[in-house]
């Protein structure tokens, strides 16, 4: 399970394809290169929302450490990481530790689709940023309720048929990948799992 609170932003720095789908090479930041909590074979961490294993890891304990993942033709269907590129940042964040500060909001890591940014406008230091959903994922969302924007929890600022608007904060902007998006990108969205127990609720009766 994660947070949706970003620990740090890394690089690609390879994207091999394989059987079945394509193995990604990362680099993460510094500031996540613990010597008292290394990354291990076998953890979960999320990114861009997307929970992946880490299958690899290479210069451990050096400033070069990289963590590899492999993603399948379903999450790279389902996702943005299909769309990656050597040098593209991306958000990152590893799974939640049982005796952690929870803050943000349940995360499973389990991306539900993509919405694609229909426009930024900025407001003093703040960013309004509203996107375009599919029907069926934006139901599911309800205004100042949660929202994972590409491993972001943020707070739905107003929820429609197809689409959302969220606010973000100056802090949000530096130390995540979303001061870098641009109108027309796509973003990985996972909606509030409360949502989907209510709708499958809702639907049985």
């Amino acid at each position: 399970m994660f947070t949706g609170l970003v620990e740090g932003v890394g690089q690609i720095e390879a994207l091999v394809s394989e059987p079945g789908g394509v193995r990604i090479v990362v680099s993460p930041p510094v500031q996540m290169l613990l010597p008292e909590d290394p990354a291990v074979l076998g953890e979960s961490v999320a990114i861009n929302g997307c929970c992946l294993t880490v299958v690899e890891l290479q210069n451990q304990g050096k400033p070069a450490e990289k963590w590899s993942f492999q993603a399948g033709s379903e999450t790279l269907s389902k996702t943005n990481l299909g769309t990656l590129a050597s040098g593209v940042s991306v958000n990152l964040e590893r799974a939640m530790k049982a005796n952690a500060r929870f803050g943000g909001h349940i995360v499973q890591g389990h991306v539900d689709g993509t919405a694609t940014i229909l426009s930024i406008d900025h407001e003093a230091d703040w960013v309004f940023m509203a996107f375009a959903l599919a029907p069926e994922l934006a139901r599911q969302l309800v205004s100042k309720g949660s929202v994972t924007v590409d491993g972001v929890s943020l707070t739905v600022v107003e929820a429609q048929r197809d689409g959302f608007s969220v606010a973000l904060i100056p802090h949000t902007l530096k130390e995540t990948t979303l001061g870098q998006r641009q109108v027309g990108d796509k973003v990985n969205i996972e909606t509030d799992i409360l949502g989907k127990y209510v709708e499958r609720l809702m639907a049985g009766r």
